[in-house]
């Protein structure tokens, strides 16, 4: 496969100062019907009524999310069925460039089209949506093509209007220009606008949305009281590998998991696309608990790279045989595993208010560890006194759940 790389670079462009971290948002709305680009919610993401919806002016200081994007690139598919790296804004790395072209559908024979996929590489989210060039657009000599987006942060269904516009635009234009206009103005004023390919705001894509986009609700249907293994390993930020044939699948189940433990509200443990590649395992592996999501069951034979393995098209979970003594399970977990459940399968219940259930739970279990903690000399975090906890007398798998979380929240005395 031959590659060619032009880069288009724009004068006068600037990513300006960091954003606020997303993480911060707290728990409001999101409901069942809020799902994201993967699996069901494809077809609501980015809506046509969304995108007539009328836009408030907005001055370029009141952007607050804009600093975000990192990046945009083109791939094609031409009519000999050479895949092209056509061009990308601002200058990307060899490795990402690879890792890119990895994930996008195009490069594999005989591969079934992904609309959207994303996922994240060394803190950077990419977002690609590949499309099939219909006979009547001026791209003749193209089959398919990709547009890429690179981030700072998780919102698929934010990137995924956003490049479906950018597609709307190539395959009307078929001149990359038009589509730099857009992402410049993106950029520089968190808006662009355009007729006949539809309007763009990202400040109609808040990032709390796109942590409740998943539902847990399916989660507990498929697997029971056995979501309380996802539950705690979790909690002790151990490494969860989930696999799937269906890349869709893996994304909408793997997305939704950092949901479980919601008081700490980062998704940056989330890699919901990885391939078996030295590259993407080496940088997998530099975390200390994560979830990823693999479309290869090869995975299954890596017990070096996951504590915890779930296949989904099998609806099983497996511990590894390392991680069991720490995932020991006692009456505490059977009690918050019956909550979650209970708390599931109640009709009345969004997804949001089942995470709020879970989330209160989880405040209890660390409001029973305060009383056996003391704040360190320095001033610091409050520190786990083993000798308390062992006075408490709790059952053995308790207090060696209660050991392991004040480990993993780094409380216990260095």
């Amino acid at each position: 496969m031959k590659t060619w790389v032009r880069e288009l670079r724009v004068a006068g462009a600037s990513q300006g100062r960091r954003a606020e971290d997303p993480g911060r948002a707290g728990l409001r709305g999101g409901s069942r019907g809020g799902r994201g680009p993967t699996g069901r919610g494809l077809r609501r993401a980015g809506s046509a009524a969304a995108a007539r919806r009328p836009r408030p002016k907005m001055a370029t200081a009141e952007a607050a999310d804009t600093q975000l994007m990192l990046g945009v690139g083109l791939i094609e598919k031409d009519t000999n069925g050479e895949v092209l790296w056509v061009w990308c804004y601002p200058r990307t790395t060899a490795a990402l460039r690879s890792l890119l072209l990895r994930k996008c559908c195009l490069t594999r024979e005989n591969a079934l089209l992904h609309p959207f996929v994303f996922g994240q590489y060394r803190r950077t989210w990419f977002y690609i949506m590949t499309v099939e060039v219909p006979d009547s657009s001026v791209l003749n000599k193209v089959t398919h093509f990709s547009i890429v987006l690179t981030a700072k942060d998780f919102n698929p269904e934010k990137y995924a209007a956003f490049t479906r516009i950018l597609c709307r635009m190539y395959l009307k234009h078929g001149s990359p220009v038009k589509m730099m206009e857009s992402y410049i103005a993106v950029l520089t004023k968190g808006i662009c606008q355009s007729e006949e390919n539809g309007s763009f705001l990202s400040k109609d894509f808040d990032a709390r949305k796109a942590y409740l986009a998943g539902s847990i609700k399916d989660i507990v249907s498929q697997f029971g009281m056995e979501t309380i293994i996802l539950h705690t390993a979790l909690m002790l930020k151990k490494r969860i590998v989930a696999y799937h044939p269906k890349i869709e699948a893996v994304q909408e189940f793997t997305r939704t998991l950092p949901a479980l433990v919601w008081h700490r509200q980062d998704w940056s443990i989330l890699h919901p696309y990885v391939h078996l590649n030295a590259d993407e395992l080496d940088a997998l592996q530099t975390c200390t608990g994560y979830v990823a999501g693999f479309v290869d069951l090869e995975v299954s034979n890596r017990p070096d790279l996951y504590d915890v393995f779930v296949n989904l098209a099998e609806s099983e979970i497996t511990i590894a045989p390392p991680a069991k003594e720490a995932m020991a399970m006692g009456k505490l977990h059977k009690e918050i595993g019956q909550l979650i459940v209970q708390s599931a399968e109640d009709p009345e219940k969004s997804d949001s208010q089942v995470i709020q259930d879970i989330a209160l739970k989880t405040k209890e279990i660390f409001s029973s560890l305060a009383p056996l903690s003391e704040v360190s000399g320095d001033g610091g975090k409050p520190v786990l006194r083993v000798e308390a906890l062992k006075q408490k007398r709790f059952p053995p798998a308790t207090e060696n759940f209660l050991y392991h979380l004040a480990a993993a929240e780094q409380m216990l005395q260095t």
